[in-house]
């Protein structure tokens, strides 16, 4: 495939629910374009894009594909994309390399969740949008339900370009109403033909028709007045010249429909995608991160964004570039704006699903894959200058952290090397050393894409890995004031030890730790006394509750006495921590909790039962508010819940809104925790001491 011209260009990224059949549609389309020789079908595991062993076993695409389509003298860029919200955010930074979106909905189960929540997003992005009802064929689907939906759910500017001629059963076909002619694709020999609109259907036809000239003639002020008038209608050339407008300014969203499965209405979309949908240049300015725009034009110095990045086991690490101006050629040097680091062009692929093919170049407004860019990451935007950065996408922060370990601990290396391989490929993955709980914490979206990393990391590295629970960083202090003498002598035939110094310990709340030297006379020498604090510190750092460090506390050193052979800083270390722990007997220890604030929205229909958790977590509800102009119908409910009662929150919110909820987490302070989970672990806590653990 030569590299086709920007005006020739159509990025179109398939976006929506799990199991609308979007992969079976850029699947179909491939297959009717002759680019495949067979029609490639996921739940057999013959996909041509859905190729990776974990889309295989799960049968739901994870990672976005391309499907770069050849019709006509066009090339249409397909971004076959996950409806899974566990990895959204791969979908959304393929959202930004696209310039339209085409959302696929079943038609029986109509626009579900993920479907609204990524149409939000498409707004926000100023992304033109089409929808394809799909599975017009099964049982109990119904078109006239599935628009009523859609009008309820994103509003009046949906109008059908395409009805079917029957559906359900009787599904065989569909009127193309910018054209006003019946199109049936052949079961026997794949060719569509072409027909007249059956008699039965021609007022549904006509009304669809009168419907899209409505919509599409805002889009000419002048034509608009005639027709509000009343004087003609639009003609055929006059609609049809206007129809990529009103797409482009989002005045018109185009309804297709059809079946995947039997390759219904797909020839005719492809045909609409290539005259009406927006080629790159017509889409707009690409926005820079300092506030700047640049326009699509190939004739510009070469630049590009890379939307994705992933890692294949035998080309290694494979970019996903969106070429925002010039052209690339293999062997160009660009340079890296976030490292300021150059990059060479070794190879460029254009990959359908992971079939590489060579090219010698891409222009403005294509998107091609590049081998072996050391320093790029998703995100990055590279160029001649090194002077451009794109404004990357902000993306929703994984929340849903576990305790990741290699059964065999001589793997931990290698558990290691593969985890930061894969967060320095996707974003939505956090890997962080917990030093004071000892524990890999992996922070991802949910326990789909962690079960997807565990089987990987055994397929990629054959490790064994295993979650654990979260050790929550628990603290501990005091509720009172005490006093109590630490005295060490220890005789060894030769020069002994000895120390001796009396401590008062008590709260310090807020302010941390604090130390005062009240030595008096010269009880204890000056040069002794940070051994003292020395020893404290220590002592505090294990806790002496549940092995949790100790937090605000003031420690005064008050009296004592000294032998000046015998006296020395480890002899008044070892007597500091005698007397901390004596007088923390004393003062009432208590367990401090982390405190989670979270700000929970949710469709107002289950804030009810948000509210009835929090309160069911330990947690206390401390404001609402209803949700206005495009959250209109939500309620936004800010809670402070123990950190302990929600490292699982991502899934449990999942679980009590069917998916509509998001929330964000922060943590925000420390509270003393009930008295039976403090006997829990302390409790705990002396059964590992017992068992020599730490």
């Amino acid at each position: 495939m030569a590299a086709p011209a920007t005006e020739h260009v159509r990025n179109v990224v398939l976006v929506g629910q799990d199991g609308a059949g979007k992969t079976s549609l850029a699947e179909a389309m491939l297959y009717v374009s002759g680019k495949t020789p067979r029609m490639g079908t996921t739940h057999d595991g013959k996909s041509y894009l859905d190729y990776d062993a974990e889309e295989i076993k799960r049968k739901f695409t994870i990672g976005t594909s391309i499907a770069p389509i050849p019709y006509k003298d066009y090339k249409i860029n397909v971004l076959d994309t996950s409806g899974h919200p566990d990895f959204i955010c791969d979908t959304l930074s393929t959202m930004q390399a696209a310039e339209m979106a085409l959302f696929v909905v079943d038609a029986v189960a109509g626009p579900q969740v993920m479907t609204t929540k990524l149409w939000r997003e498409a707004e926000g992005m100023r992304l033109s949008r089409a929808v394809f009802i799909n599975h017009i064929d099964r049982e109990h689907a119904d078109f006239d339900m599935a628009m009523a939906t859609l009008h309820a759910r994103f509003g009046s500017r949906l109008g059908p370009v395409t009805i079917p001629i029957g559906q359900d059963a009787d599904f065989k076909g569909v009127i193309d109403i910018i054209r006003m002619e019946a199109r049936y694709f052949g079961e026997d020999d794949d060719s569509e033909r072409i027909e007249p609109i059956p008699a039965e259907f021609a007022d549904a036809a006509q009304a669809a028709r009168d419907k899209l000239c409505d919509l599409v003639a805002e889009a000419d002020d002048e034509l608009m007045m005639k027709y509000l008038e009343g004087e003609e209608q639009l003609t055929q050339d006059e609609l049809e010249s206007l129809l990529d407008k009103a797409i482009a300014q989002e005045l018109f969203i185009p309804v297709f429909v059809g079946s995947t499965i039997i390759k219904q209405g797909i020839q005719g979309l492809m045909e609409d995608i290539c005259t009406y949908f927006p080629h790159p240049r017509s889409h707009g300015r690409f926005q820079m991160a300092d506030g700047t725009s640049i326009p699509i034009d190939e004739t510009n110095r070469p630049a590009a964004f890379a939307f994705k990045t992933l890692s294949d086991p035998f080309v290694g690490r494979l970019s996903f570039l969106k070429v925002l101006s010039g052209v690339l050629e293999p062997g160009m040097e660009l340079i890296n704006a976030r490292t300021g680091k150059k990059e060479r062009l070794g190879h460029l692929y254009v990959m359908m699903g992971k079939e590489a093919t060579d090219v010698k170049s891409a222009k403005a407004g294509d998107i091609i894959v590049v081998p072996k860019l050391a320093e790029t990451r998703t995100g990055d935007t590279i160029s001649l200058t090194g002077e451009i950065a794109v404004d990357p996408l902000p993306l929703p922060v994984p929340q849903y952290p576990v305790a990741i370990e290699a059964v065999n601990k001589k793997e931990e290396d290698k558990l290691g090397t593969f985890l930061a391989r894969a967060a320095e490929n996707d974003p939505s993955i956090h890997i962080q050393r917990n030093e004071e709980t000892h524990q890999t914490v992996l922070t991802a979206m949910g326990d789909t894409q962690v079960d997807m990393l565990i089987s990987r990391c055994k397929e990629q590295t054959g490790v064994d890995v295993r979650l654990v629970p979260v050790r929550i960083p628990y603290r501990e202090t005091i509720r009172k004031t005490a006093e109590a003498e630490g005295r060490h002598k220890k005789q060894t035939g030769g020069a002994g030890q000895f120390g001796d110094c009396w401590l008062r310990i008590s709260p310090n709340p807020g302010a941390g730790y604090e130390f005062v030297d009240e030595i008096k006379g010269g009880a204890i020498p000056g040069g002794l006394i940070p051994a003292v604090d020395k020893g404290v510190q220590e002592t505090m750092k294990e806790g002496v509750l549940a092995g949790y460090p100790m937090v605000d506390i003031k420690v005064a050193v008050f009296d004592g006495s000294y032998h000046s052979v015998d006296s020395n800083e480890m002899a008044f270390k070892t007597a500091a921590r005698i007397g901390f722990q004596k007088a923390i007997d004393q003062a009432e220890p208590v367990l401090l909790e982390p405190m989670a604030h979270l700000s929970i929205t949710v469709p107002d229909s289950y804030a009810g039962s948000v509210m009835g958790d929090v309160s069911a977590s330990r947690g206390r509800v401390e404001g609402m508010s209803a949700g206005d102009g495009a959250a209109a119908g939500t309620t936004t409910i800010e809670a402070t819940i123990p950190y302990a009662e929600v490292t699982d929150y991502a899934t449990r919110l999942r679980s009590l809104s069917r998916g509509t909820g998001e929330f964000e987490l922060e943590l925000s302070g420390y509270e003393q925790v009930p008295h039976d989970i403090q006997q829990k672990l302390a409790a705990d806590y002396a059964a590992r001491r017992a068992a020599g653990e730490k």
